[in-house]
């Protein structure tokens, strides 16, 4: 589902974080899909992301949470990164491509693509009302969900056939937010 009224926006150069001071993060994919949407900072609107000229589709089970990026970091390719924005997944109700919500960082799932770090900040809305996952802390997270971690993992060594994904290991929240600030701009 993309967000039709949300072009013209530059959403990478958003602050990494809100008035209220948690972190923020754009949604490109809802939860639940399987189009493989970006967003395109040069157009800056949210575009299906292609391969060989044709719109991905991920042929696989749908995303396990909302999949974006926050805003106002680069993943930096001289120092390791993708070059791309840091991705998130955040966990919780379908939320429409270009909405951006308040998180707060449980934990990070560390993989390489391509020998590129290529870390996914693991998130749940900020927001008591907008939680599914009763989870502050990757502690937490283990505790209370240890199979959702078990998905996510699996999820993303396994989505997309053509790239090798390698996986280096989980982390904390302080970890999460470390990998935040190693990448702001």
């Amino acid at each position: 589902m993309l967000c039709f009224s949300c072009k013209n926006k530059d959403y990478y150069n958003l602050s990494a974080r809100n008035e209220d001071g948690y972190y923020q993060a754009v949604v490109e994919i809802p939860a639940g899909t399987n189009s493989k949407i970006e967003y395109n900072h040069e157009q800056q609107k949210f575009l299906p992301d292609q391969r060989e000229g044709i719109d991905r589709l991920i042929e696989f089970l749908p995303y396990p949470g909302n999949y974006g990026f926050i805003p106002s970091t680069f993943s930096d390719p001289e120092k390791g990164g993708d070059g791309d924005a840091l991705d998130v997944l955040i966990l919780g109700e379908s939320l429409q491509s270009g909405t951006i919500i308040p998180i707060k960082p449980i934990a990070i799932l560390k993989l390489l693509d391509e020998n590129e770090e290529d870390d996914k900040i693991i998130a749940v809305p900020a927001l008591k009302k907008d939680q599914i996952f009763k989870a502050e802390t990757y502690k937490d997270f283990l505790e209370n969900y240890p199979e959702a971690k078990d998905i996510i993992e699996l999820w993303f060594l396994s989505y997309d056939k053509d790239n090798s994904i390698q996986l280096k290991g989980w982390g904390s929240e302080k970890e999460a937010e470390q990998r935040i600030k190693k990448w702001r701009k």
